[in-house]
């Protein structure tokens, strides 16, 4: 009976120290388990950082792009504006040029023309008495007027002669029935008898027969308001 607690006694204590020595190894085993925690947590960590400045790297990368897009359309809206500015001020001189030209031409068209037109005038012979029947009739019509608008008047006679509308010589032009007041009222015949004109008149009717002529083709005048306008009178 002794020998048998004896080995009782001893189970147990082999029992007891067994159990011990296991719990100790029981209390023991996590601190393994809790570096390789602390280890995953700080990969996570590290990872989630990492993953938070790729993050503000593409949004950074996106922001960069966006705007050196927003620039590129600006600098190419500026260039197309520049560009259309450049078409439009070019097609306005180009425009003003052929105004320009076509204004020249015009003009030199009728410079062309007016001196056809006067070369065409050909100095007329007067019949005898024609000179001075000229010369009473400018001195009636525009003996105050300068020098210009006198020979104005003899070459409207001389025109109408010209124009195959009126008689072809001076003096029925003169004398057409209700055109020359002076020839209606008979003041042109005292004037053309009495030797009444001037020598400016006189003067006037022989460049009017030679071909002098300021006003053209006009074949009338008077003291209205349109018309080529010397001195008082107006001519067209």
């Amino acid at each position: 009976m002794l020998q048998t607690g004896k080995i009782i006694k001893v189970l147990t204590g082999v029992t007891i120290c067994t159990l011990f020595t296991a719990g100790f190894t029981m209390q023991e085993t996590p601190e393994p388990n809790a570096k390789v925690a602390n280890e995953v947590q700080a990969v996570t960590q590290h990872q989630m950082q990492v993953s938070n400045e790729t993050s503000k790297y593409v949004k950074l990368t996106e922001k960069v792009k966006e705007e050196q897009r927003v620039k590129a359309e600006e600098e190419a809206r500026i260039k197309a504006e520049e560009e259309a500015k450049r078409k439009a001020e070019e097609e306005a001189e180009a425009k003003r040029k052929a105004e320009e030209e076509a204004e020249a031409k015009r003009k030199a068209e009728e410079a062309e023309a007016q001196a056809q037109a006067q070369s065409q005038v050909q100095a007329v012979t007067p019949v005898a008495g024609e000179q001075e029947l000229l010369a009473a009739l400018i001195f009636c019509e525009a003996g105050n007027q300068p020098y210009e608008g006198q020979v104005a008047v003899g070459a409207v006679v001389m025109n109408r002669v010209r124009s195959g509308a009126y008689p072809n010589s001076i003096s029925s032009v003169i004398y057409q029935s209700g055109q020359f007041g002076p020839a209606m009222t008979g003041w042109l015949d005292s004037v053309l008898y009495s030797g009444g004109y001037t020598q400016t008149a006189y003067q006037a009717a022989g460049d009017a027969l030679a071909g002098v002529n300021p006003v053209g083709d006009c074949l009338y005048f008077g003291n209205g308001d349109w018309g080529l306008q010397i001195g008082d009178h107006f001519f067209h």
